[in-house]
């Protein structure tokens, strides 16, 4: 056998095992888990980090307002240095729109270490203590809330015993590179986070998604949420970290009727989302870059190649068995592109995408190593790895 035909059966295996080893990441079907309508309704304080978030907020906050929930609830929205009128633009919808009262304010520059997002939160989550509430809401001001989204998330946590109840919510797609990017995105995070393994008792594997946590204020308290995790780069995983640590149970989930309107129009747009916090997750290490690129290249990129190369040079063994790892690649991806609502045929560009996600590891490796710094909204960190995921 050839080297290349080694390779290309290698590849083939892993797919296997990611096929039916890796907490079958790829299926679609890790919604809420079981609830019940409760006796009493525990209060909860929703808490809305927002810098510059004016062309947002129009959709995302009146959702907010206007939460069919049953027990007590209050939306504590924090205006971080805005330069658009991000502030005055809540309280007039507030004023519109009715519903949940609305408290606006603002924390002042964050002190040397805190990230910018997540200084935001802790002075959310400093307003809210004030009402004791049972539950937390941390979500973003993209995020459209269907209007009992509040009442399931609370009665899923009671109903589960959990301290963390996060969804992923659908982001948008619209544009072509929304088409070929953004559901891949999901479907990379669900296989290095495979969601039944997070909500499995006594699993070590944490994760959730920053624009939609439920987190109880007991352990928020307990885990030291944010203190304990304000220099993460990947705040929502270490949110989810941080909490199991504390002993709490977390669940991570995709969402029916939770969506982001941010618009990710171009390929610019999509590679600095990615990009910004790429490097991060491999925890600045140059082996753990080089072993992640070559294991891109061994699973998504060498299957179509063997392809091409078995078909050119009449190797049909090469060809057969890069067409079979091809093949599992592409199903496994056409439950997330339904879930998206989009064709199946997109499901072959997989290794295309995976390829895009290659490249901008290695320019978010290049541009930690230029000590650029990082960014949130606009705002610039001397360190690296002091930046908070936009959302």
């Amino acid at each position: 056998m050839s080297a290349f035909l080694w390779i290309t059966v290698v590849s083939l295996a892993a797919w296997c095992w990611l096929l039916l080893g890796q907490g079958f990441f790829w299926r679609t079907d890790v919604r809420l888990p079981g609830r019940r309508d409760l006796d009493a309704w525990p209060s909860v304080c929703v808490v809305v980090p927002a810098r510059d978030e004016a062309a947002v907020l129009p959709v995302g906050l009146p959702s907010l307002l206007t939460q069919d929930y049953p027990g007590r609830a209050e939306v504590f929205l924090v205006d971080d240095g805005s330069t658009d009128g991000t502030g005055d633009l809540a309280r007039e919808l507030s004023r519109r729109h009715g519903g949940l009262p609305l408290t606006v304010g603002s924390p002042g520059e964050p002190p040397a270490g805190w990230t910018g997002k997540l200084w935001a939160v802790r002075y959310g989550i400093g307003l809210a203590r004030a009402r004791d509430p049972e539950y937390l809401l941390l979500t973003d001001a993209d995020i459209a809330h269907a209007p009992d989204s509040l009442r399931e998330l609370v009665a899923a946590a009671d109903t589960g015993g959990f301290d963390v109840v996060s969804q992923m919510a659908r982001l948008r797609v619209a544009s072509l590179w929304e088409r070929l990017v953004v559901p891949a995105f999901v479907y990379f995070f669900a296989q290095l986070y495979p969601f039944r393994w997070i909500g499995r008792p006594g699993s070590r594997t944490a994760a959730a998604a920053g624009g939609c946590v439920l987190l109880r204020a007991d352990m928020a308290e307990k885990a030291r949420i944010p203190e304990a995790i304000r220099h993460a780069v990947i705040d929502d995983v270490a949110l989810a970290r941080a909490v199991k640590r504390s002993g709490g149970r977390v669940w991570l989930g995709l969402a029916d009727r939770v969506d982001s309107v941010r618009p990710y129009p171009r390929l610019r747009d999509l590679w600095r989302m990615v990009s910004r916090s790429a490097y991060a997750q491999l925890r600045h290490s140059p082996a753990l870059l080089l072993g992640t690129v070559a294991g891109l290249a061994l699973v998504y990129l060498v299957p179509p190649a063997a392809v091409a190369v078995g078909a050119a040079g009449g190797t049909g063994a090469v060809a057969l068995v890069g067409a079979a790892a091809w093949a599992v690649m592409a199903g496994t991806y056409v439950p997330m592109l339904r879930y998206y609502r989009q064709p199946p045929w997109l499901a072959p560009l997989l290794p295309f995408t995976a390829f895009l996600y290659l490249l901008m590891t290695v320019d978010s490796a290049v541009q930690h190593y230029r000590g650029r710094g990082a960014a949130w909204k606009g705002r610039t960190y001397a360190r690296p790895d002091a930046v908070a995921d936009e959302g």
